[in-house]
This record gives structure tokens, C-alpha cells and sequence, in this order.
């Protein structure tokens, strides 16, 4: 499906919706002249209006990741069309940056998103060039000041060319995410970017990785690939279709340089190595391209003008008959130079690939979610219909009868809340339980190392001791069998869908490098032994405490634990965090599921009572959930991390705890670090001052710190699961009650009218006859539209 034959069939849908909704609003403007309207109507407008808003609002996310110098600032100007994101040296995206696209003709802004903030700061609304230079003055000023007022995104309404013929993609916007960098850091770390990284795989339409043409093997890239796509595999294969290469800055080829082609062919082969299977990767010069844009738009300054004409004019140069150079002006070849660029063939790939995929799944939930108000008016009339036509008494009799039949499908929903409440009970347990694992083999790995370097210590002190080694946490089997012993019976079928109890979670938990030999490299004097002066008793060696001679000596030691602990725990608390959200996915998916099985079976006997008893066909009342109107688990998160810096009338303590647990998920912050106070000691022979680094305490301190981000967590994610699964079930509750008690009020107005209007009774069943016929068009169109979509459906 081309993104015109999505427009069209956008443009379809919301046509038959709104004619629908008029249509709808007549019948019961019609039924309330009369002074009987119908409040089981009121449900149905409700529905087609969410479903038409849906329709509109519904947005397309695509990712753009990059390592430092790929050119993705650049890249992302030329989809947008206007030179808007600035580029330099050091690093400018320092944290997300979504760039929302915004009908030409409104005034672009750009706002600050701070945590804590309900509403955004408007930092300046202006042109291109006001918000790319406000931009980088205030990325620098974050920088520069370690992020003072607690930024946490950015956000810039302007309009991207790429969509601008497209209002069926109004919700389009281009996550630029911050690239690895050593603004923060003399070491290289990737995790920021790598939990940007895993979010956009889960959430985002499309995700685009920005390649440099002259260095796209830097470790940096092979680093951030091996931390993306490490135990994803299965995950990445099964989403290969939305991830996209794009290798950038292609124009900075020579002549002595390999053809574009073959540096693709051993790209492809390199980004295969990484498990992305039949890499799709696209050559570009974004710079060529954005030029060729804004000169083709008359929006080119003088000084891009000159630009182009230096690096890219010449190609296009062609001699007359004498010999001579002609080059042509830029506004004459810009059309070519724009597509020789690469970037229209890769803007229509991205969104021919968005409309086919999470376009049509949201065009053919919209277009049921109609089509099921249509049945349900066409119910509304058949049952009046058939009211008029059968004896008044008769109709009583069915009226009670129905109102007996609903009670009872109000108590079997009743049963089913039950099962779905133990259901989610079970399903928080098991996550928490897989948050505890986290916790307690980080634990034991940490204690682990600081075994090794008492140990070590030990072995090379002048008197030999025999340490006790920190314990072991319980087995995880043994975890698994108290908590299915806790659950009972009920929870088995529920607790092997989780798969944190059938196998380990995650990745397993290792140090980057080994903490033993980065303190043996970082403080060499203290580890030699010379640290065991001739006059210092053995007696009272332990080799949990480090003596230092000097202080600068003890804050290398604790800097180094920090180097060594902070990044590794983080890392694989990303990892276990990422496979938390993508199965609990799925799994509430699969409760999901459960309730509408549930709750459709109730509905289906209802229904087939109700066309016996009346003797005419009646549709079924489809339990649908679509996706617009439930945000998955990402979404929660961040709603709740929202909602917990928001709390402002607690007392200090909970504010703190607040503050801890909502920095718990989310974040790419290290916040294992330690700040263990350092010992002054002064030794009595020879009144030489001695600074001590306690390992013990040392451990403890980090431990504290996992705990605490395990318990924020823990609660984070036991009320989103909870607060989903209770929207999944009043969902499906809220649409059989508007069934039974559309009914309801069916029936008691037409007995209502049947008492006052017996004798209009032939004009009425005429009324009520054309109203059908004319809504029998509109179900036509639907259907007509559904299997138009039909023949669009992606292959999976």
C-alpha cells in the first residue's frame, strides 16, 4: 500500500465515520422530539467519535540512532526540510529530542520537558534558525551545568516536508536520541544511548540507524550493536522489517575509495555478524540533499547557496563545444541533486513501510469499531421494529424475561473479574520475583569481586588469614518453587507464560573488566604491598580495609569500584529491564485475550437468546480492544514516573523515596555510585596519617543502592500492570453493559410507546424502515472498505 492509496483509503474511512456520526445524531435528534429518546445510543456516538479521533491522533514514531560524527543532525534536517537541528564537535543531542511534525503555516516552537513539570517550558517560537541557535545555546548550558533544572526531553513543532502532502500522518514525528559521547565520561559508555536504543526496538514505528560512510566500523558502532542486539535476536528478527541503515555522508567518497556498492555488500555482511538478518541499508548524502531541499523551497541562505555550489554543483557540470565548464545554477539542478541524495528514497521507503504495517492495523481498528456502531444501530432497529409488530403482551413478557437474562450475564462478568483480579496477582508476583533475581545476582556478583580482592589481599599480606566470604543468595530454583508454592495450584498455567521462572532472566550478570586488576592498574602502590609498612601489626591486618598513604590515593579506589560497578549493573539492569517490559507485553496481551473470550462468550449467549426470543437476526457484540485507546507498558511506565515527581503535599521523607523510585525505570543516569565516607586515621608510632577505604561498607552502599532502585521499581511496575490489566477488564465490562442496557432502553421505549401510540403504529414501522435502508448504505461502505484493506494486509 503506496502512502497515496493509504491517504485514500484514510480519507474513506473518516468520511463513512462522519457521515455515520450524522447520520446517528439524526436518529436520536428524531427519537428525542418525540420525548423518547434512546440513552443506549449515547454509547455508540461515544465509540465512533473515540474511534474517529483515533483515527487522527494516532502517532508514527521513528528513531533515529547514531554514534557521534554519522551525520544524524544533518540527516534528520534533510527529512524535515529546514536546517533546524544545529551540529558540532561536541556532542548536541544530550537527551531525547522529539521533533513533531506541525501543519505548515503554524509558528514552529521548541520546548523544554522537565521531570517534576506537568507543562513545558516554550524556550523560543520563531524560525529554523531562532530555534537551532537557542537549541545549542541551551544544550551547552545543560552541559556546561550537569542539567541544574532536571531535563529530561525536548521537543520541536515544525513541519517535515517529507509528510507535508499527507494529513493522514499528522501524528508523525522523528525521535532523535542523544549518541554515545564523553562529554560526561573520559570512558566510553553506551547505556544512555543503548536504553533509547531498546525503547525505540519496543515502541517506535521505524527505527533508523545513522551510519558514517568513513568510519562505520568504529568500535563505538560494533559496541553499541553488540549492547543493542545481545540476546534480541529472536526479538530483532521478528521486527528486521521496521529497522532500517542508512550510510551517510556518501559524497566524501574519492575517487581512490572502494565503489559505494561494495562498502554496502561488507556492511551488510558486518551488521549480519550482529544478528540483523538481510540488512536493509540505504547510501545517502544528507547534506547534498538538505541543501537541494531548502534551495528548491527558496529557503536557502547565501551562505548554503555557496555550499552547494562548492561541494556539489560541479558534478552536475557540462562543457560546450569549445571545451569549456558550464555549471548550472543551483535552482536548476536541485530536483537531481535531491534525489541523487538518496533521502526521497529513503523517506518514502520509512513511510510506505509505517503505512503498511502500524497504518493499516490502525485503519482496520477504526473501520471495525464503525462497523460494529453500525450493527449496533441496526439491532436498535431491528429489535424496535420487531417490538411494533409483536403483541404488546407478548412484548412484556420478553422485556422481563430479558431483564431476568441480564442479571444473570452481570453476575458471570462478575466471575470473570474474580479470575482476571488472581490472574494479575500472579502476574505481579512473578514479575517482582524476577526483579529480586536481578537484585540478588548483582548482589552476589558484586560481593563476589570484593571476595576476590580480600582474598588476593590476604593471600599477599605478611600473616596469611582465612576471610569469611560473603553468602550466596537462595538458588533461583529454589525462588521458583516458594513462589509457585505462594501462588497455588490456580497461578500454573499463569506463571509458565513468564518466562523469568523457566529460564535465567536476561543476560548473565558480568563486569566489564575485572575490579581487581583496574585497581591493580589504577593504584599500583597500594596493591604491591608496600601499603603493609615493616612497623604496622599484622595481627590487626583485615583485608576488607584498604590503607592508603595518601587521600587521592582512597578516591582513586572509589572512583575506580564506581567505573567498574556503576556502568555493568546498569547495563544489565537495562537488559533485564527491557525483557521485562517486552514480556509483560505479552503477556498482558494474552490476559487481554483471556477477558475478551471471557467476556465474548457472555455476550454471544445474550445475543442468541435475544434473536430467538424475538425471532429476527441479530449481530454479534464484538469485544474489541484497539490499539489506539491502550498505551502498552513504555506508556504507563512513563506515566507513573510522571505522576510520582508531580506529588508535592508529602513530607520530606516520601518526597525522597518518590524521587528514588521514580528515577527507578527509565533513566540512563548511573545511579549505583557510591560515596563512601573515607577513614582519617593517625598511626600512633609515627603520627603518620593513614586513609582507609572500607570494601564492607563499600559493598553494603552498593547494595543499598540496587535495592532501592529495585524497590522504585518493583511498585513502578506492579501499579502499571496493574492499572492495565483493570483497563483491559472495564473495557470489555463497559462494552457488554452498554449492550444489555441499550436493550434495556430499547425495550422500555418502545413499550413506552406502544401504550401512547398504538394507533400511529404504521407510520412509525415505515419511519423505522427507511432509517434502516439508509443505514444499510453505510454498512455497504464498510464492508466495501474492509475488503479493500483485505487486499492491503502486510505478510507477516
Amino acid at each position: 500500500m503506496s502512502s497515496q492509496e493509504f491517504q485514500a483509503a484514510y480519507n474513506s474511512i473518516y468520511d463513512t465515520g462522519d457521515r455515520l456520526l450524522q447520520y446517528l445524531k439524526e436518529f436520536r435528534e428524531g427519537l428525542a422530539t418525540q420525548g423518547n429518546e434512546s440513552q443506549g445510543l449515547q454509547s455508540i456516538e461515544n465509540d465512533i467519535n473515540k474511534a474517529l479521533k483515533g483515527l487522527q491522533a494516532q502517532k508514527y514514531q521513528v528513531a533515529v540512532i547514531a554514534a557521534m560524527k554519522a551525520g544524524k543532525s544533518t540527516f534528520l534536517n534533510s527529512i524535515i526540510g529546514a536546517d533546524i537541528l544545529a551540529s558540532e564537535t561536541a556532542a548536541c543531542t544530550i537527551c531525547r529530542t522529539d521533533v513533531r511534525h506541525i501543519k505548515p503555516g503554524k509558528n514552529p516552537r521548541l520546548l523544554e520537558y522537565r521531570e517534576g513539570q506537568r507543562k513545558p517550558v516554550i524556550l523560543v517560537e520563531g524560525d529554523a534558525g531562532e530555534i537551532q541557535q537557542t537549541f545549542l545555546l541551551r544544550t551547552r548550558e545543560i552541559r556546561e551545568k550537569s542539567n541544574p533544572d532536571n531535563t529530561t526531553r525536548f521537543e520541536i513543532e515544525h513541519p517535515i516536508e517529507a509528510i507535508s502532502k499527507l494529513s493522514s500522518l499528522t501524528g508523525f514525528t522523528l525521535v532523535d536520541t542523544p549518541g554515545p559521547n564523553e562529554w560526561d565520561s573520559a570512558n566510553f559508555n553506551t547505556n544512555a544511548l543503548k536504553q533509547t536504543a531498546l525503547e525505540a526496538l519496543r515502541t517506535c514505528n521505524a527505527i533508523l540507524f545513522i551510519l558514517n560512510y568513513a568510519s562505520y566500523k568504529d568500535n563505538a558502532v560494533s559496541d553499541l550493536f553488540k549492547d543493542v542486539v545481545e540476546n534480541r535476536k529472536d526479538f530483532i528478527a521478528e521486527n528486521t522489517g521496521k529497522i532500517y541503515f542508512i550510510l551517510n555522508k556518501i559524497d566524501q567518497k574519492t575517487e581512490r575509495d572502494r565503489e559505494i556498492a561494495e562498502v554496502i555488500k561488507d556492511l551488510q555482511l558486518e551488521l549480519a555478524s550482529f544478528g540483523f538478518r538481510n540488512p536493509v541499508i540505504y547510501p545517502a548524502s544528507s547534506r547534498q540533499g538538505l541543501l537541494a531541499k531548502l534551495i528548491q523551497q527558496g529557503k536557502a541562505t547565501e551562505s548554503q547557496k555557496k555550499d552547494f555550489k562548492k561541494f556539489f554543483s560541479a558534478r552536475y557540470a557540462t562543457e560546450d563545444e569549445e571545451g569549456n565548464q558550464i555549471i548550472p545554477a543551483p535552482w536548476k539542478i536541485a530536483p537531481q541533486a535531491l534525489e541523487d541524495s538518496g533521502i526521497p528514497t529513503i523517506q518514502e521507503t520509512v513511510i510506505q513501510r509505517i503505512t503498511q504495517n502500524s497504518g493499516w492495523h490502525l485503519l482496520s481498528e477504526v473501520v471495525a469499531e464503525l462497523d460494529k456502531a453500525a450493527k449496533a444501530m441496526e439491532d436498535t432497529l431491528n429489535t424496535e421494529i420487531k417490538g411494533w409488530k409483536m403483541g404488546i403482551e407478548a412484548l412484556k413478557e420478553k422485556v422481563e424475561d430479558y431483564r431476568r437474562r441480564s442479571e444473570n450475564a452481570r453476575a458471570n462478568i462478575e466471575s470473570v473479574k474474580k479470575a482476571v483480579e488472581q490472574q494479575k496477582q500472579i502476574l505481579i508476583s512473578g514479575f517482582s520475583q524476577g526483579i529480586n533475581t536481578f537484585a540478588d545476582v548483582a548482589k552476589a556478583q558484586i560481593a563476589s569481586e570484593i571476595d576476590k580482592i580480600a582474598e588476593s589481599r590476604s593471600a599477599n599480606s605478611p600473616k596469611q588469614k582465612k576471610i569469611q566470604l560473603t553468602p550466596q543468595p537462595m538458588p533461583q530454583i529454589e525462588k521458583i518453587r516458594f513462589v509457585r508454592q505462594r501462588v497455588g495450584e490456580i497461578g500454573e498455567a499463569l506463571l509458565g507464560l513468564i518466562p523469568v521462572f523457566g529460564k535465567e532472566l536476561g543476560t548473565a550478570f558480568k563486569f566489564s573488566a575485572s575490579l581487581w586488576d583496574k585497581l591493580s592498574e589504577t593504584v599500583p602502590e597500594t596493591f604491591n604491598g608496600s601499603v603493609y609498612q615493616p612497623d604496622y601489626n599484622p595481627e590487626k591486618f583485615d583485608p576488607y580495609i584498604i590503607r592508603c598513604q595518601t587521600q587521592t590515593e582512597a578516591q582513586k579506589i572509589l572512583k575506580t569500584i564506581n567505573d567498574v560497578c556503576a556502568p555493568s549493573i546498569e547495563s544489565w539492569w537495562i537488559d533485564t529491564q527491557d525483557q521485562l517490559v517486552r514480556e509483560g507485553t505479552s503477556i498482558r496481551e494474552e490476559l487481554a485475550t483471556r477477558i475478551q473470550e471471557d467476556i465474548q462468550k457472555i455476550s454471544d449467549e445474550l445475543s442468541n437468546y435475544l434473536g430467538d426470543a424475538l425471532q429476527v437476526k441479530l449481530n454479534i457484540n464484538p469485544i474489541q480492544f484497539p490499539s489506539f485507546d491502550f498505551p502498552g507498558i513504555d506508556a504507563g511506565i512513563q506515566r507513573q514516573v510522571e505522576v510520582f515527581t508531580r506529588i508535592k503535599n508529602i513530607n520530606e521523607v516520601q518526597k525522597e523515596s518518590r524521587k528514588k523510585k521514580s528515577n527507578s525505570l527509565c533513566k540512563g543516569d548511573q545511579t549505583y555510585t557510591v560515596d563512601v565516607p573515607i577513614e582519617k586515621t593517625i598511626e600512633v608510632q609515627d603520627q603518620r596519617t593513614i586513609y582507609q577505604v572500607d570494601l564492607r561498607q563499600t559493598l553494603e552502599q552498593i547494595k543499598q543502592k540496587i535495592d532501592d532502585n529495585v524497590s522504585g521499581s518493583q511498585l513502578l511496575l506492579e501499579q502499571v500492570i496493574e492499572q492495565q490489566v483493570d483497563t483491559d477488564f472495564r473495557s470489555a465490562e463497559r462494552q457488554i453493559n452498554d449492550y444489555i442496557n441499550r436493550f434495556q432502553n430499547d425495550f422500555d421505549r418502545v413499550l413506552k410507546e406502544r401504550e401512547t401510540k398504538e394507533a400511529e403504529a404504521p407510520e412509525i414501522l415505515a419511519r423505522l424502515e427507511y432509517q434502516k435502508a439508509k443505514l444499510i448504505e453505510y454498512l455497504s461502505q464498510l464492508t466495501s472498505i474492509r475488503e479493500s484493506l483485505n487486499s492491503w494486509k502486510p505478510v507477516k
